[in-house]
């Protein structure tokens, strides 16, 4: 783009070149004239840089100039800092650091100083004690979430705090037991004496034209005698006996299937009780074949219907277990609660007793009869609920059971404590303290 030619302004009034003086206008005065707007041509004013006259500055000569100016500056700037370098001072030798082995840290902790008090001061002495005390308060009113549930259960179920005179913590060396369930023990056998009416026979002999007491005192014999072939538990014998009696009250059975009776009862208390139950055919050879294996397992069926599946039902040696624990027995005490509660089984007299009161009678008498100091204590009121008069009118019929129990023919509950690894304790004569005087005499 060609640019034009800068040309000197000239003030108003002055003669222009080739014409005469310029005409002044609304006859304004020449001092008064304004000033005349600058060129607004494409001309760039740089600022520092000398210009001839001879060459009009444009914008790209403009910047050409300023970039050789600077230029120059670098230069000049250049070998100022080499002549300074030159005459400087000769450079340090730096030495290279060698890094130093790592050293463990070692952290002494200081020593807890001593203080001593010097000062005697018995109001001190006084705070500090009362401090202690409301500790240990604090300490013993703090209880446990799962206590507190306890004694509120306690409560709602009617059941009273021990008392602390003459009762011995029965459970106290099974607190570490899981499998024992001490926090809830108690609560399980309110339960238990709750519901053990529910499931007690009535008594049903009237409504059997066919069975009578000596029948069925023949049948528990039996079952007694193969119970212990089996080596089964006692908590099958006791459920095949319940089971019995409960059918028996609400189903006439003929004097030939009482045996089929006893024997699926046994069956089905097996399977609910054992990890190894006797199998069907092992009845079959043990009935000498009256019954085929058809025939036990349709009045197994039968059985079950009548008593609406209902097998868990508190037994008498359901009791037996916490009454004797609560006896604190030695071992031959222990084999004659259960002696003599055998025999409570095989009789159709003790089923007018709820299971409990024969548990607890069972213990009972056989203190009696192996002449334990003091007969009957709190603690065993306390775990079985029955003071010793409520207990007498049972445990006499117990001790009349164990006075005849050699003289009939049905010996296995005889024969089965009879020996030495049971204590030979059928042997041992009957507590005489439950005697009529008559059979004491007899006795003596």
């Amino acid at each position: 783009m060609a640019s034009r030619a800068i040309v000197q302004q000239q003030a108003r009034g002055e003669d222009v070149i080739g014409g005469g003086k310029q005409q002044k206008k609304n006859g304004v005065a020449d001092g008064k004239n304004r000033k005349v707007l600058g060129d607004i041509g494409n001309l760039a004013n740089v600022r520092g840089v000398e210009v001839k006259p001879h060459r009009p500055i444009t914008r790209s000569f403009g910047a050409q100039l300023l970039a050789n100016a600077q230029a120059a500056a670098v230069v000049e700037n250049n070998k100022k800092q080499a002549c300074a370098n030159v005459a400087g001072p000769a450079p340090v030798a730096v030495a290279k650091r060698v890094p130093k082995p790592a050293q463990k840290r070692v952290t002494v902790k200081p020593k807890p100083e001593e203080v001593i008090d010097i000062e005697d001061s018995p109001v001190k002495e006084v705070q500090q004690d009362k401090k202690k005390e409301g500790n240990a308060k604090s300490k013993k009113k703090s209880q446990a979430y799962t206590s507190v549930l306890t004694a509120r259960s306690k409560a709602a179920c009617g059941i009273t705090n021990k008392p602390k005179v003459n009762i011995i913590d029965i459970d106290a060396s099974d607190v570490d037991n899981e499998l024992a369930a001490v926090e809830y023990i108690d609560e399980i056998y309110k339960f238990y004496k709750l519901v053990e009416h529910e499931s007690r026979p009535h008594y049903y002999i009237d409504s059997q034209p066919e069975i009578n007491e000596k029948m069925r005192a023949i049948l528990v014999d039996w079952l007694i005698d193969v119970h212990s072939k089996f080596e089964l538990s006692l908590e099958t014998l006791y459920l095949t006996i319940n089971i019995i009696d409960r059918f028996l009250s609400v189903k006439t059975v003929p004097r030939r299937e009482l045996q089929l009776v006893g024997i699926s009862a046994m069956l089905m208390a097996s399977k609910y009780e054992e990890i190894w139950p006797p199998e069907v055919d092992d009845f079959v050879r043990l009935s000498d074949r009256a019954y085929t294996h058809e025939q036990i397992l349709v009045m197994e069926k039968i059985i079950l219907g009548k008593l609406e599946w209902t097998l868990t039902v508190p037994t008498p040696y359901v009791f037996l277990v916490r009454f004797i624990k609560a006896s604190v027995p030695d071992q031959e005490l222990e084999i004659m609660t259960h002696f003599l509660s055998e025999l409570g089984l095989m009789h159709y007299d003790t089923l007018m007793y709820s299971p409990s009161m024969v548990a607890a009678s069972a213990v009972f008498a056989a203190r009696c009869t192996l002449n334990k100091t003091p007969l009957w204590n709190e603690t065993l009121k306390l775990h079985t609920g029955y003071s010793q008069e409520q207990l007498m009118d049972c445990a006499r019929l117990l001790v009349s059971f164990h006075s005849t129990v050699g003289n009939g023919k049905l010996k296995v509950v005889f024969k089965k404590y009879s020996d030495p690894q049971k204590g030979a304790v059928a042997a041992l004569p009957p507590a005489k303290y439950l005697l009529p005087e008559g059979v004491v005499s007899q006795q003596s």
